[in-house]
Formats: structure tokens, C-alpha cells, sequence
């Protein structure tokens, strides 16, 4: 394809991807629906059904949006998480957030194994992928509805951690398996450990001067182009935890982290934050549209009709057996937080998989992965039916456990 031809093509895709968008997320609105479950519908729609979006999963492009897209929205789920209200429940949080998605990870892998008889090492790639929950659909259902505030800020920010976590498993299973060698317990723990330290030291890093560039009182020579700096910090973090070979996954998430509690530094940006928050929800929500809409418009029915039943069953697992089990493993032990029985219920429903797993997903298809059709196929109805099933009841459980706070002048 010729260049003239490919930026007329690509600059196609975008714009026609984005108005998909904005139509698909007004009739999410009206149906009280989370916005990335109709992004979906819409890409199967004009990928599949109409033949509009033929991007495939391996072109620069679409690893370009997933790549960029993914270390945007993570360090924007870094930023929204105030380390300050996580005093009282930052056990169950550390615990969700690597050991809980270890758990998940493994329960999901014995099951699509047994279930989809695909190979043990690939199972654990498929568990891996759909480990971590999603802070890009939980914080625009808690908009909706008013969440107790312990329980909000320990789901908001188990989905921000986690998928850190979630995404340096996933990398690290892809290196055992395009590395042909066999699965060590010994190995792996020590290459994701190294990964995710040189990712928090390049994120704490980065994130560290960036933001003192921007946010100083008198050395803030940056601070007129403070919604730039995000960006640059964001995608820099994560180009550099990849040029050094650590997580450039967590690495941006860390950045996100430090611009969000910038203030522990003795930094000041209120005059820049509802600027910078502004920009960063609009950018989350161009990259959501991007990333779901070329989801939907790949997605393999054949793959999916051919191993549907079995599929579904990984999914019930995966809903009903992995989260509530892993709930169960990481709020018991914490004696501080003081969980009640209905907030661990709540905990167990709210679970849904969305952005980083379906990125993850899409950079495996594009790798050439073996059984990546198969990954593929579960992943997005792991996406879709979490959801819609689970974001979808998220207010109606929250008030059944009487978990729905009054808002301000309400009786």
C-alpha cells in the first residue's frame, strides 16, 4: 500500500472509528449500559457484519493503538488513585492485586485447560490475560451509583493495580512459551519480580521528574503544558520500561501514581486539575473506543461458535468460582479493614475484565501466538458478559446489600 493511500486509510479508520464511538456511547447512556459494552457490539457490527473495519490484529496500527492505548489508560488509573484513602484496606488491596490474580489466573487455566483441552501452558496465557478487572468500567459505574467508601476505593484500585499485575504475568508466560521452554516456578517468579521492580523504579523515576518540572512552584518550567506532560510521561514511561526490558506497563501505571499524589512530594497543581482531568477523561474514553471498536470488528465467530459451550463454562468458572474464591483468600486475612459479609459479597459480583485483557488479547493475536484464535474468542466473551452482566447489576447488588449511599440532601 502505497503512503498516500495508507494515511488515507488510517486517517479513514479513526475518524470513522470515533463517530461509531460517540453514536455507540450516547445509546450506551440512554440504556444505562456501561459505554465499552456497546463499542463492542458496534465493532462486530461494522467489522463483521458490514465490512467497514478489516484492520488486522497483526498490522502496526492496531498494535499501535493497543500499546499506546493500554499505557494511557493505566497511567490515568494510577492517577485517580489517592494512596491516602488506602490506609485502612491496603492489605486486601496488596493482596488482591498480585496474589488474587495469581489465584484467578490459576483457577481460569485448570478450567480452560480441562474445558478447551488446549495445553497447560497456554491455559495459564488465557488465565493470565483475563486476570485483572478493569478500572475504565468500575469508575464510570461508581459515577452512576454512590458505593459505600471503603469498598469503592478497594475495587478502584485492585482494578488499577491488577492490571499492572496482570499485564507482567501475561508477558512473562509469552516469554516462557515464545522461548520454548518449559514453565519453571522458580524461573518465572524471579524474571516477574525483576520485572516489576525495574517497572516501579523506571515509573517512580520518570513519573518523579517529570512532575516536579511541571508542578514545582519556581522550577515548574513546564507547568503551562501540564496536560502534554502527562502524555509524555505516560507513553515515556513506558518506552523506556520497554527499552530496558521491565514492564512498561507498570512502569506508566507508577507514573500515574506519583502525578496523582503529587501533593506528598509538596507539589501543587490545582490550578491545572480540572484541566488535566478533563483531558485525561476524554483521552481515556478516545482510547476505549478505539480499542473495543477494533476488538469487536476481529472477532473469529467461527472460532467462537466452535468452542462456544466450552467457553461459557470457563467463563462461569471464571465469574462464580475464581473471583469469589480469590475475594475470600485476600479480604479474610485482613483483620484491619474490618469486612463485613456484604461487602465481600458485593466484592465477589464486581469483577469486570475490559481494557488491559482486551489489549492483551489483541498484542497475542498479533504475535502469532498458537491458539491465539481460541484466546481471543474467550477473552472477548469474558469481556462482553462481565459487562453486561456484572457492570450492567452493579447498582441493583449494591442496593440489595444495602451498600448504596444517600447522596448529599437526599432522605
Amino acid at each position: 500500500m502505497e503512503n498516500g493511500v495508507m494515511i488515507e486509510h488510517v486517517l479513514f479508520l479513526i475518524i470513522f472509528i470515533l463517530l461509531i464511538g460517540m453514536i455507540s456511547g450516547k445509546v450506551a447512556s440512554w440504556l444505562k449500559l456501561p459505554d465499552v459494552a456497546l463499542f463492542l457490539i458496534a465493532g462486530v457490527v461494522v467489522g463483521q457484519g458490514m465490512h467497514l473495519v478489516n484492520e488486522p490484529s497483526s498490522s502496526f496500527m492496531n498494535q499501535f493503538i493497543l500499546t499506546a492505548g493500554s499505557a494511557l489508560i493505566l497511567f490515568d488509573g494510577g492517577r485517580n488513585i489517592k494512596l491516602s484513602g488506602l490506609r485502612k484496606v491496603w492489605i486486601t488491596v496488596s493482596l488482591l492485586s498480585v496474589p488474587g490474580v495469581l489465584i484467578t489466573c490459576a483457577v481460569v487455566a485448570f478450567a480452560a485447560h480441562w474445558l478447551l483441552g488446549i495445553p497447560m501452558m497456554y491455559a495459564v496465557l488465557l488465565g493470565a490475560i483475563i486476570s485483572s478487572t478493569d478500572p475504565a468500567t468500575l469508575i464510570p459505574v461508581f459515577k452512576q451509583v454512590r458505593i459505600r467508601p471503603k469498598v469503592r476505593e478497594t475495587v478502584e484500585s485492585e482494578s488499577a493495580f491488577n492490571d499492572a499485575t496482570g499485564s507482567i504475568l501475561t508477558f512473562s508466560v509469552l516469554g516462557a512459551i515464545t522461548g520454548g521452554q518449559a514453565l519453571s516456578v522458580g524461573a518465572s517468579v524471579t524474571g516477574f519480580v525483576q520485572t516489576a521492580v525495574g517497572g516501579i523504579v523506571v515509573g517512580l523515576l520518570i513519573g518523579l521528574v517529570l512532575v516536579y518540572v511541571t508542578a514545582h512552584f519556581k522550577l515548574g518550567w513546564l507547568r503551562d503544558y501540564a496536560t502534554i506532560a502527562l502524555i509524555v510521561t505516560a507513553l515515556g514511561a513506558y518506552w523506556l520500561g520497554d527499552v530496558l526490558h521491565v514492564s512498561g506497563f507498570m512502569a506508566t501505571f507508577v507514573a500515574g501514581l506519583i502525578w496523582g499524589n503529587h501533593e506528598l512530594f509538596k507539589l501543587e497543581l490545582d490550578d491545572k486539575l480540572n484541566e488535566m482531568a478533563h483531558f485525561s477523561e476524554n483521552m481515556t474514553v478516545v482510547m476505549r473506543m478505539l480499542i473495543f471498536i477494533m476488538l469487536g470488528s476481529q472477532v473469529n465467530f467461527r472460532v467462537i461458535l466452535d468452542h462456544l459451550w466450552p467457553s461459557l463454562a470457563v467463563i462461569v468458572v471464571f465469574m462464580l468460582i475464581a473471583r469469589p474464591l480469590t475475594v475470600l483468600a485476600c479480604a479474610l486475612p485482613d483483620r484491619k479493614a474490618e469486612w463485613k459479609r456484604n461487602e465481600i459479597v458485593f466484592m465477589f459480583w464486581v469483577r469486570e475484565t475490559g481494557v488491559i485483557p482486551a489489549a492483551l488479547s489483541g498484542m497475542v493475536a498479533g504475535m502469532g501466538v498458537k491458539y491465539a484464535d481460541v484466546i481471543a474468542s474467550v477473552t472477548f466473551l469474558a469481556v462482553l458478559l462481565t459487562i453486561l452482566l456484572q457492570a450492567g447489576t452493579t447498582a441493583y447488588v449494591a442496593r440489595r446489600l444495602g451498600l448504596e449511599e444517600k447522596a448529599d440532601g437526599e432522605t
